[in-house]
């Protein structure tokens, strides 16, 4: 159909988020080698608005909308130039090397409340 298939905007939502940790100070990759601390996704959703196609050029919009010591939430907008394809949220729990729910280590928790608006 020369639609880029939909599940590719759950990747593209990912790499704008490691994008984003990164412009926040760090790197998602130390975050669970240095403290293992993982971002598990609890919930993930997108709308989709209009078609991406194949060769188009896309940009990925990220922003913080809540972040708790055990609980991180982001929102996305999907655009190729002007024209908004999808916009989309996720939720993620720290977890740690058991699989358990655990803290945020208290850098990284600062250094996204930094960022977010309203907190």
């Amino acid at each position: 159909m020369g639609m880029v298939y939909y599940a590719n905007y759950l990747v593209w939502m990912e790499v704008g988020r490691s994008d984003f940790c990164r412009d926040c100070g760090f790197s998602y990759l130390e975050l669970e080698r240095e403290h293992h601390a993982f971002l598990t996704v609890a919930e993930a959703n997108c709308r989709y608005l209009a078609p991406a196609r194949y060769e188009d050029e896309i940009v990925v919009e990220t922003e913080l909308l809540r972040v708790r010591s055990r609980v991180v939430e982001f929102a996305y907008r999907i655009k190729r130039d002007t024209t908004l394809l999808a916009e989309g949220k996720t939720v993620h729990v720290v977890i740690g090397k058991d699989g358990r729910p655990r803290a945020m280590p208290e850098r990284y928790l600062e250094l996204l409340k930094s960022v977010i608006r309203g907190q």
